[in-house]
C-alpha cells in the first residue's frame, strides 16, 4: 500500500530538473531549452584565456609560442656561450651566405632604431586616437603596452651580448656582442606590436592578412640583409627572433585581455529582446 503520511516533496522529471545546469542538453542553468538567449549580451560569447575572442585575427594559443622558443633560445644560447656544434655549424654556413652589396645593406637598414621606432610611434599615435574617438575604455592602455615593449629591447638584448660575448663575422673585423641581433629585435618588436595594434582597426579579413604579409616580409628582409651583409651570424638573428617570439605573444595576451575588459565595460544600445 502507498504511504500516505507527510513526505520531501520529490523531483519530478521534466519540471525541476528541467532547470538543472545542462537540462535537455542546453549547458545552460538559466534555460530548460536549447535557445539561444533573447538579448544580444547574453549571445555574445566570450573569448578564451589566451586568445582574442571575436577581435580580429582568430588566433592560435599564444602560451604554447611562450615556452617552445624560450626553449630554443636557451639551447642556442648555451651552444653559442660554449662554442658548440651548433654554434660553429652556424659560422661555416655564415661563410657560404655573405656576400656584401648594397641592396642587402639597405635591408639591414630596415632594422634601425632611426627607422623602425618612428613608424611603430605612428602606429601608436594612430591607434590611440582611434581608440580615443571610439570611447574606449583606457584608450591609452594599449599604445603605452607597446612603447614600453619597445623601449625595454635593450634591456633585454644587452645581458645576452654580456653573456655570450660573441665575435662577429671576419668582414665586421674585432669586436664582441653580436649575439644576439638587436637590428633584428628592433625591427621585431616594432613591426610586430605595430602590426598586433593595428589588427583589430582593419575591417576585412583581406587587408588583415596583408599587413600580417608585410610584417613578415619586412622582418625576413631584415634578417637576409643582416647575414648577406655579414653584420651577424644567422644563430644571431633566430635567436633574436625567439626572444621576440615570447615578447609579442606576451603583449598579444595583454592586449587580449585587455580588449575583453573594455568589450564588457562598452554600453549596449540594445538590451531588450530581439
Amino acid at each position: 500500500m502507498g504511504d500516505t503520511g507527510p513526505r520531501p516533496p520529490q523531483l519530478r522529471p521534466g519540471r525541476a530538473l528541467a532547470h538543472t545546469p545542462g537540462a535537455s542538453g542546453s549547458g545552460s542553468p538559466h534555460r530548460s531549452d536549447s535557445r539561444p538567449p533573447q538579448t544580444p549580451r547574453g549571445a555574445r560569447h566570450s573569448g578564451l584565456d589566451g586568445r582574442l575572442g571575436t577581435t580580429p585575427p582568430v588566433p592560435g594559443r599564444p602560451t604554447f609560442l611562450l615556452g617552445l622558443p624560450a626553449l630554443l633560445l636557451a639551447l642556442i644560447t648555451w651552444q653559442v656561450a660554449a662554442h658548440g656544434p651548433l654554434a660553429r655549424a652556424d659560422e661555416r654556413l655564415s661563410g657560404s651566405l655573405v656576400h656584401p652589396d648594397h641592396p642587402s645593406e639597405l635591408l639591414a637598414d630596415l632594422g634601425n632604431i632611426t627607422v623602425a621606432v618612428p613608424l611603430l610611434a605612428v602606429v601608436l599615435v594612430y591607434v590611440a586616437s582611434r581608440a580615443l574617438a571610439a570611447g574606449t575604455h583606457r584608450w591609452w592602455l594599449e599604445p603605452t603596452a607597446a612603447a614600453v615593449l619597445m623601449a625595454a629591447v635593450p634591456a633585454l638584448v644587452v645581458p645576452f651580448k654580456e653573456l655570450t660575448a660573441r665575435p662577429g663575422p671576419p668582414v665586421m673585423g674585432p669586436g664582441t656582442g653580436f649575439y644576439p641581433s638587436g637590428h633584428t629585435a628592433t625591427a621585431a618588436i616594432a613591426y610586430g606590436s605595430a602590426t598586433l595594434l593595428l589588427l583589430p582597426w582593419l575591417r576585412t579579413l583581406q587587408a588583415r592578412r596583408t599587413l600580417v604579409i608585410v610584417c613578415l616580409g619586412l622582418n625576413l628582409a631584415v634578417a637576409f640583409g643582416l647575414v648577406r651583409r655579414g653584420y651577424h651570424w644567422p644563430l644571431d638573428v633566430v635567436a633574436s627572433w625567439c626572444l621576440c617570439a615570447v615578447l609579442l605573444s606576451a603583449l598579444w595576451l595583454f592586449l587580449s585581455r585587455s580588449t575583453r575588459r573594455s568589450s564588457s565595460r562598452t554600453p549596449h544600445s540594445r538590451t531588450g529582446p530581439s
